[in-house]
């Protein structure tokens, strides 16, 4: 009987393991997480410096990490080139090349796939700076070589700087317009659904402006993108300009990405993605806390298109204390929880309004007793627009 209760237990510890495993590029989900990594955007110390890579995959909240950026598709030595801020720092080069050998990305890349964890490695950024291909043919060459350096391992001639480690799929950044993009994305398409590895995935992060300037050559042409991570910050369309209790928004324009899915690009099951910053840092404007956040969350999870949640970045978002886990949470809410959520919210607010005017007088007072003592105010950390660093902190 004993020997019963073992194997019980050990076929249930297998199974919650396995369980655990496979929080992924869910398709069929409206609660995934997914976030940006190698940019070191939070720019913080000790513990909130940028991790190696498996140390994000052991967060039960994410289920997806993209790797930023493929900076150059054709760079010296007829290579790629690739930045992952200071995670490059472990990596040597590829002689006659500027591409990164980067074998601890690899193992991580590999660990955490054995986690449940998809992983997708990013083209552009703002450093990016090719313009795209001169023709048709140069961009499938583009896409060939792409294929040879990150995807499975076909024993080419290429250099691999993750070696045996093959990325989950590819996604596009790009910050301005680049020639022959659709080629190129068309070809990685041909060669990831006829890959070893399934199910292959190619992404998008468009600016929430529609159309979007940038990657409007993939999204609406006869590209098959399975999602897209839209950028609801720094933009009049960002999540700052949700109006609450309003079912049609003026700026906040979720509705017309869900509108996009379905009618105008190739895949009409695409999945549209809430993308935020993370923290105060992360974006030039558009941050919001989690208890602003909520609400737009709820908003968007009426539209079929919903996939969940996208951050930039991976740092800022665990330099925010508690951001990630709200999140989390609130995309498991069901509409009631939300409403509650909000009645309590604006109780508070209610409350607060209230009690401003007796407030003020008591600092009124107060001001009178320390006349001698002016009021100073210090930021509590130091302006972001002091760095020197190149400007990719500010969002993707």
């Amino acid at each position: 009987m004993m020997g019963f209760f073992k194997k019980a237990f050990g076929l249930a510890a297998g199974l919650a393991m396995l369980s655990i495993a496979y929080a992924k590029l869910d398709l069929n989900s409206n609660s995934t997480v997914a976030v940006y990594w190698g940019q070191n955007s939070f720019r913080g110390s000790g513990d909130l410096a940028q991790q190696r890579l498996s140390y994000y995959c052991n967060d039960s909240n994410i289920d997806v990490l993209i790797l930023a950026f493929v900076m150059r598709v054709n760079g010296m030595g007829g290579a790629p080139e690739v930045d992952f801020s200071t995670a490059s720092e472990k990596c040597d080069t590829f002689p006659g090349t500027n591409l990164k050998n980067c074998p601890e990305i690899g193992a991580d890349i590999t660990t955490c796939q054995q986690k449940g964890k998809t992983i997708i490695l990013s083209i552009g950024g703002a450093t990016y700076s090719e313009g795209g291909f001169q023709s048709q043919s140069a961009a499938e060459a583009g896409a060939d070589l792409i294929w040879a350096t990150f995807g499975p391992n076909t024993n080419s001639s290429a250099h691999r700087p993750f070696g045996d480690a093959a990325v989950n799929g590819f996604d596009f950044d790009f910050e301005a317009g680049v020639s022959n993009m659709a080629p190129f994305a068309s070809r990685l398409r041909t060669l990831g659904d006829a890959g070893p590895n399934k199910p292959f995935f190619l992404t998008a992060a468009p600016q929430c402006p529609y159309p979007d300037a940038a990657d409007k050559d993939i999204l609406n042409g006869p590209v098959s993108v399975d999602a897209v991570w839209v950028q609801f910050y720094n933009n009049y369309c960002g999540v700052n300009a949700y109006v609450a209790g309003q079912q049609q928004q003026n700026n906040f324009n979720f509705e017309q990405w869900d509108n996009w899915a379905k009618t105008v690009s190739q895949n009409k099951q695409a999945k549209v993605y809430l993308g935020v910053a993370a923290n105060t840092g992360a974006a030039s404007t558009g941050y919001l806390p989690i208890a602003q956040l909520d609400p737009v969350i709820a908003f968007s999870q009426q539209f079929s298109s919903f996939g969940g949640v996208m951050m930039w970045d991976v740092t800022q978002a665990y330099g925010n204390s508690g951001f990630l886990d709200g999140l989390h949470q609130a995309l498991g809410k069901t509409p009631t929880q939300h409403a509650q959520l909000q009645q309590e919210s604006q109780q508070q607010t209610n409350q607060h309004q209230h009690q401003q005017p007796q407030d003020q007088d008591q600092d009124e007072d107060e001001d009178e007793d320390e006349q001698e003592q002016p009021h100073q105010h210090r930021p509590l950390i130091p302006s972001i627009f002091d760095l020197d660093d190149d400007l990719d902190w500010i969002g993707i």
